[in-house]
């Protein structure tokens, strides 16, 4: 799996990069005061802009100092960040203008091997107009406008970088798109004395994990690395993860229960793929299925399960009632893999591995934007979209802003009055067409600016 790409943000002190930086990380991990020079050191951390994932670095104010002082070194960080950045964006501040620093800056900027984004922060109302029209001379064209502070401006943001890191984190070419550095994130997940620990053991082929007839015997989440050595076929590196069962949240009473469940629950935000375990002898219950919709809600992908194969009655009418539950209680993914496995004597192992490979494939997947655009056009033909009140809803193009889960981005007017009957729609014929199967599919809406209008369009998320 390939790195993410890094955005640097640099400008002269106390234009807001600090404020931008938290608004991308959407947590406030930078310090931030209305004196100049709060940062220091560069931090870097994860960042999201409307599903375009990126990694992001503050960097201290530039300024013009001895390269031994203090705020010398800072601006040696500053332009080792820039060297690392696939993109900078270059902060100032709109309602102060354009001054000799910034110019200064843009110089420096001019000679960096980086494609450079323009941005005016502080651009809400109309005092910043005038430093607007003044960073004109910088070069840079015509700058991003946004209030970082507010969060005003963001997907026009969005459009500038897309352009610039789009299929940055691709799998390089000359590889095979399901080829990944590290192991299958596998975690093991289910009600309490499913028989998830007995599974791991029999996959593993020893008594790693503690097993036995109580109910909640594992408490912590295990994580083993594991060589699996498919029949005919390469070995390929597993990590499984063990959890603590999971009960309904209103029998949780115990504060040590209570700990298991929320480490289970992050065993979930780690992994790739998670098993949903059920008890064949049990049969599906509503807790099997907010445990389904919780992992799926986190954006991970799902495989079902059906432990105890080997002792189950009745198993083509359980299998099939299993099959039509999981349609009614998962409306947003129709057909998640269910398989039949038995921790006790290993039958189905290999098939429930291999369908768990194959699904971080699929959730792992990243269609060309000619072979998505074409997608586009037959399904909005098959299926023109609505016209609310009589005006027509026009859709342009669709791009893919991320994978893992895959994300997608549909531009168009009027795209906020889409009925949601129309979205499920769009997923369910990319699932089918495109090869996402039932992993989760995040699409999202963008409207263009429209320049007569405070209103700068709206984006949704399903």
């Amino acid at each position: 799996m390939s790195k993410l790409p890094v955005v640097a943000i640099v400008g002269r002190p106390n234009v807001g990069k600090s404020t931008l930086f938290n608004r991308l990380v959407g947590k406030k991990l930078a310090l931030v005061d209305d004196r100049p020079g709060v940062t220091r050191d560069r931090r870097e951390g994860d960042a999201s802009l409307i599903g375009l994932d990126f990694r992001i670095i503050d960097t201290a104010g530039y300024e013009d100092h001895d390269a031994q002082t203090l705020p010398g070194r800072m601006r040696q960080q500053t332009e080792a960040a820039v060297g690392q950045a696939d993109v900078a964006l270059f902060l100032f501040d709109a309602r102060a203008g354009i001054v000799p620093l910034d110019e200064e800056i843009a110089r420096w900027l001019r000679t960096a091997d980086v494609p450079v984004v323009l941005v005016a922060n502080k651009a809400e109302g109309r005092a910043g107009n005038d430093g607007v029209l003044e960073s004109l001379a910088l070069g840079f064209g015509d700058p991003v406008e946004l209030s970082a502070e507010h969060g005003e401006g963001m997907g026009d943001l969005f459009e500038a970088l897309l352009p610039l890191l789009e299929g940055k984190d691709e799998v390089p070419e000359e590889q095979p798109d399901n080829e990944y550095e590290g192991p299958l994130k596998l975690a093991i997940v289910g009600r309490p004395n499913a028989g998830k620990s007995t599974l791991v053991n029999r996959i593993l082929g020893e008594d790693r994990m503690i097993t036995g007839p109580e109910a909640g015997i594992t408490r912590d989440s295990i994580s083993v690395d594991y060589d699996w050595h498919p029949t005919g076929g390469e070995s390929r590196k597993v990590r499984l993860i063990d959890t603590a069962g999971m009960r309904k949240r209103a029998k949780v009473q115990d504060k040590l229960e209570k700990m298991s469940v929320e480490d289970a629950l992050h065993a979930v935000d780690f992994a790739e793929v998670v098993v949903l375990l059920l008890d064949a002898t049990l049969g599906l219950e509503a807790q099997d299925l907010r445990i389904a919709d919780k992992v799926l809600q986190e954006g991970r992908a799902l495989v079902i399960a059906l432990n105890k194969w080997d002792i189950a009655e009745s198993a083509s009418s359980l299998f099939n009632g299993v099959k039509r539950a999981l349609e009614d209680g998962l409306s947003q993914v129709k057909g998640v893999t269910v398989m039949t496995v038995s921790g006790a004597t290993g039958k189905g192992i290999d098939q429930l591995l291999q369908a768990c490979f194959d699904t971080r494939d699929a959730w792992s997947k990243r269609v060309g934007t000619g072979e998505l655009n074409r997608w586009f056009e037959r399904a909005i033909e098959a299926t023109p979209p609505p016209a609310p009140g009589g005006k027509r809803i026009k859709m342009r193009y669709v791009t893919q802003v991320k994978t893992r889960p895959p994300s997608f981005v549909i531009f168009g007017t009027r795209v906020d009055q889409l009925p949601a009957s129309y979205e499920r729609y769009l997923v369910n014929s990319m699932r089918k067409d495109l090869g996402f199967g039932a992993v989760p599919v995040r699409l999202m809406f963008r409207a263009p600016k429209n320049p007569y209008d405070d209103n700068r369009g709206g984006g949704g998320g399903y």
